[in-house]
Protein backbone atom coordinates (compact mmCIF):
# COMPACT_ATOMS: atom_id res chain seq x y z
CA UNK A 1 0.00 0.00 0.00
CA UNK A 2 1.57 3.58 -1.17
CA UNK A 3 2.13 6.12 1.46
CA UNK A 4 0.36 8.57 1.47
CA UNK A 5 2.35 12.25 0.92
CA UNK A 6 1.73 14.88 3.37
CA UNK A 7 1.07 18.37 1.79
CA UNK A 8 3.12 21.08 2.61
CA UNK A 9 0.88 22.91 4.94
CA UNK A 10 0.20 19.97 7.05
CA UNK A 11 4.02 19.45 7.58
CA UNK A 12 4.28 23.09 8.34
CA UNK A 13 1.93 22.96 10.84
CA UNK A 14 3.24 19.89 12.32
CA UNK A 15 6.45 21.63 12.79
CA UNK A 16 5.10 24.22 14.51
CA UNK A 17 3.12 22.65 16.78
CA UNK A 18 6.33 20.86 17.90
CA UNK A 19 7.85 24.16 18.86
CA UNK A 20 8.59 27.90 17.06
CA UNK A 21 10.09 27.80 14.06
CA UNK A 22 11.82 31.13 12.25
CA UNK A 23 10.61 31.72 8.74
CA UNK A 24 13.79 30.82 7.03
CA UNK A 25 14.53 27.37 9.34
CA UNK A 26 10.76 26.63 8.10
CA UNK A 27 11.79 27.17 4.43
CA UNK A 28 14.60 25.73 5.03
CA UNK A 29 12.46 22.25 5.95
CA UNK A 30 10.23 22.68 4.24
CA UNK A 31 12.08 23.09 0.66
CA UNK A 32 13.09 19.43 0.74
CA UNK A 33 9.44 18.23 0.20
CA UNK A 34 9.00 21.08 -2.35
CA UNK A 35 7.14 19.21 -5.76
CA UNK A 36 7.26 21.62 -8.54
CA UNK A 37 4.58 23.99 -8.31
CA UNK A 38 4.40 24.24 -4.52
CA UNK A 39 4.59 27.82 -3.48
CA UNK A 40 6.74 27.73 -0.44
CA UNK A 41 6.81 31.38 0.20
CA UNK A 42 3.04 31.70 -0.24
CA UNK A 43 2.47 29.57 2.29
CA UNK A 44 4.80 30.79 4.39
CA UNK A 45 2.89 34.25 4.01
CA UNK A 46 0.11 32.55 5.18
CA UNK A 47 0.97 31.03 8.01
CA UNK A 48 2.09 34.33 8.76
CA UNK A 49 -0.83 36.13 8.26
CA UNK A 50 -3.01 33.53 10.13
CA UNK A 51 0.12 34.73 13.25
CA UNK A 52 1.04 30.87 13.08
CA UNK A 53 3.96 31.96 12.20
CA UNK A 54 5.60 34.84 13.95
CA UNK A 55 9.22 35.95 14.19
CA UNK A 56 9.02 37.53 17.37
CA UNK A 57 7.49 34.49 18.95
CA UNK A 58 10.30 32.38 17.94
CA UNK A 59 12.48 35.10 19.10
CA UNK A 60 11.22 34.87 22.57
CA UNK A 61 11.40 31.06 22.73
CA UNK A 62 14.99 30.67 21.58
CA UNK A 63 16.21 33.33 24.16
CA UNK A 64 13.79 31.42 26.60
CA UNK A 65 15.35 28.13 26.39
CA UNK A 66 18.99 29.49 25.52
CA UNK A 67 19.32 32.26 28.40
CA UNK A 68 19.88 29.96 31.25
CA UNK A 69 22.76 28.07 29.66
CA UNK A 70 24.26 30.60 26.97
CA UNK A 71 25.59 34.25 26.94
CA UNK A 72 24.57 37.49 24.61
CA UNK A 73 26.84 36.73 22.33
CA UNK A 74 25.77 32.53 21.79
CA UNK A 75 22.22 33.93 22.13
CA UNK A 76 22.68 36.61 19.26
CA UNK A 77 24.46 34.88 16.59
CA UNK A 78 22.32 32.25 17.07
CA UNK A 79 19.33 34.89 16.43
CA UNK A 80 20.99 35.76 13.22
CA UNK A 81 21.57 32.22 11.83
CA UNK A 82 17.97 31.67 11.94
CA UNK A 83 17.51 35.10 9.86
CA UNK A 84 16.25 37.49 12.80
CA UNK A 85 18.01 40.78 12.67
CA UNK A 86 17.61 44.79 12.72
CA UNK A 87 15.36 46.48 15.02
CA UNK A 88 14.28 42.96 16.45
CA UNK A 89 17.78 42.26 17.58
CA UNK A 90 18.26 45.05 18.97
CA UNK A 91 15.77 44.76 21.10
CA UNK A 92 16.63 41.38 22.60
CA UNK A 93 19.70 42.66 23.49
CA UNK A 94 19.19 45.42 25.13
CA UNK A 95 16.84 43.27 27.69
CA UNK A 96 19.74 40.25 27.45
CA UNK A 97 22.29 42.77 29.26
CA UNK A 98 20.32 43.93 31.88
CA UNK A 99 21.12 40.47 33.29
CA UNK A 100 23.83 38.52 31.48
CA UNK A 101 26.02 39.10 34.77
CA UNK A 102 23.01 37.39 36.98
CA UNK A 103 23.33 34.12 34.05
CA UNK A 104 26.99 33.81 33.98
CA UNK A 105 27.16 33.68 37.95
CA UNK A 106 24.47 31.25 37.56
CA UNK A 107 26.43 28.87 34.85
CA UNK A 108 29.52 29.07 36.78
CA UNK A 109 27.55 27.97 39.78
CA UNK A 110 26.03 24.65 38.20
CA UNK A 111 29.49 23.98 36.89
CA UNK A 112 32.03 24.72 39.15
CA UNK A 113 31.14 24.08 43.04
CA UNK A 114 34.51 26.30 44.70
CA UNK A 115 36.48 29.33 43.69
CA UNK A 116 38.95 29.28 41.81
CA UNK A 117 42.56 28.33 43.90
CA UNK A 118 44.71 29.63 41.39
CA UNK A 119 45.36 31.76 38.43
CA UNK A 120 45.17 28.96 36.23
CA UNK A 121 41.92 27.51 37.83
CA UNK A 122 40.73 30.89 36.96
CA UNK A 123 41.83 31.25 33.81
CA UNK A 124 40.18 27.55 32.75
CA UNK A 125 36.73 28.52 34.84
CA UNK A 126 36.96 32.22 32.90
CA UNK A 127 37.38 30.09 29.39
CA UNK A 128 34.27 27.97 30.19
CA UNK A 129 31.85 31.07 30.21
CA UNK A 130 33.42 32.16 27.44
CA UNK A 131 32.72 29.31 25.01
CA UNK A 132 29.64 30.05 26.15
CA UNK A 133 28.93 33.15 25.01
CA UNK A 134 29.20 35.99 28.02
CA UNK A 135 30.59 39.10 27.67
CA UNK A 136 34.55 39.98 29.29
CA UNK A 137 32.31 42.53 31.64
CA UNK A 138 30.14 39.49 32.53
CA UNK A 139 32.74 36.85 33.38
CA UNK A 140 34.89 39.69 34.99
CA UNK A 141 31.72 40.39 37.31
CA UNK A 142 31.02 36.81 37.74
CA UNK A 143 34.46 35.92 38.70
CA UNK A 144 34.37 38.92 41.09
CA UNK A 145 31.75 37.11 43.69
CA UNK A 146 32.68 33.81 42.54
CA UNK A 147 32.32 31.79 45.69
CA UNK A 148 30.04 34.56 47.56
CA UNK A 149 27.53 32.61 49.32
CA UNK A 150 24.06 34.07 49.58
CA UNK A 151 22.28 33.79 53.14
Amino acid sequence: MAKLQMSLKARALKYLSAREHSRLELTRKLSRYAQEGDDVEGLLDALEAAKLLSQSRFSESLVHRRASRFGNNRILSELQTHGIDGEALDEIKASLTQDEVSRAREVWRKRFDHPPADASERAKQMRFLQQRGFSHSAIQAAMRTAGDTED
